[in-house]
């Protein structure tokens, strides 16, 4: 928890004190991770988005004490912050205590605190030729808001990799995750080759700021590519399981490079809740596999159809979407610079 300086969390692990210049406020950190994961688990709304070095949203500077940089190299600090000194929290291991300067954000502060342990794989449904579902149980409950990712540790592959959870909160610890093969991708390689039932891996989470606002009078509509599908099925199922949602219309739009990559029809039609609430929209980008497999749908890139199906009402919907970075790109471009779309209605954690 958050605490004075006068009084400090205490921890059975070594532990290391972050001061946070200006304020009265500190956090415990043990040692190991990371001062953003800490400041996290301690309530501390430390601003972030990816949590894995690539955003830059969680630069601090280090005033007082030393901190091992676990990636030197991380593309989230321009040639400018590695001048000022300054450095990624979310890449920074404190191996003293320390004192830093950030502003927090009271959004970040996370509506459930994330937490590290051991996950079994019990079940892979094999949703096309390179994308699958990986279903892991922790001994704790998974408590997460619909759209959340957790990092996955695995055993011989530096690093953590984040992944959104498909599924909905629950006790029984299940935390399920649409992944995608990524070629020359280490971690999905391994998961793909080499992992059956029973294969152990280490989640910490939830993290991430792009989960289901029901509280927002707006339509929703959520956007996927690739293994982006998954923060996606989360919501949707949030959503029409919600009763303060009853009225809103949900759309979900997905875009894959060929036809095969095409699965959500078939997820949503084996869902009650989903079949005939959401309403789904697909599109194939590569022309010539599209005409070569006989695809009859559209055509093009995915926020292309957005925009012809929605047009000037979409100033009128919240967004929610997740992707490779071309994608994000473009949607947020159009929404904000064609349709105007505020920026507060749109919601997603960005990953390079």
């Amino acid at each position: 928890e958050i605490t004075p300086v006068t009084g400090v969390q205490t921890c059975a692990l070594p532990i290391y004190n972050v001061k946070i210049s200006g304020q009265e406020l500190e956090f415990a950190c043990e040692e190991g991770d990371t001062i953003l994961r800490a400041a996290l688990r301690a309530g501390v709304g430390m601003p972030y988005e990816c949590n894995s070095g690539g955003c830059g949203a969680c630069k601090v500077e280090v005033l007082n004490g030393e901190v091992e940089n676990i990636w030197e190299d991380a593309p989230g600090l321009s040639p400018r912050d590695i001048k000022k000194g300054r450095k990624l929290s979310c890449q920074c291991i404190p191996t003293e205590d320390l004192e830093i300067k950030v502003r927090l954000n009271p959004e970040a502060m996370p509506l459930h605190k994330p937490i590290k342990g051991k996950a079994v794989l019990f079940e892979i449904n094999k949703l096309t030729e390179d994308m699958a579902e990986f279903c892991f149980k922790t001994e704790h409950p998974a408590h997460f808001k619909a759209g959340q990712f957790a990092l996955l540790d695995f055993p011989g592959i530096t690093g953590s990799r984040g992944y959104s959870m498909c599924n909905l909160p629950n006790e029984e610890g299940e935390w399920r995750f649409i992944i995608k093969k990524m070629p020359d991708g280490s971690a999905t390689t391994t998961l793909f080759e080499d992992y059956e039932v029973g294969a152990e891996i280490v989640i910490d989470g939830p993290y991430g700021l792009a989960y289901l606002k029901p509280e927002i009078p707006r339509d929703i509509v959520c956007v996927g590519g690739g293994s982006g599908l998954s923060p996606e099925m989360s919501i949707i199922k949030a959503a029409a399981r919600d009763p303060q949602l009853s009225d809103r219309n949900i759309y979900l739009f997905y875009g894959g490079r060929t036809p095969s990559d095409i699965c959500p029809p078939k997820l949503i039609e084996a869902d009650d809740d989903l079949r005939g609430r959401v309403k789904n929209f697909n599109a194939v980008s590569d022309v010539e596999t599209a005409e070569a497999a006989g695809w009859n749908g559209d055509v093009g890139f995915i926020h292309e159809l957005l925009g012809k199906t929605l047009g000037e009402k979409l100033p009128e919907h919240e967004f929610y979407f997740c992707g490779p970075p071309p994608m994000t790109d473009a949607l947020t471009r159009m929404l904000m610079t064609e349709y105007k779309v505020p920026f507060d209605q749109i919601h997603y954690d960005r990953f390079y």
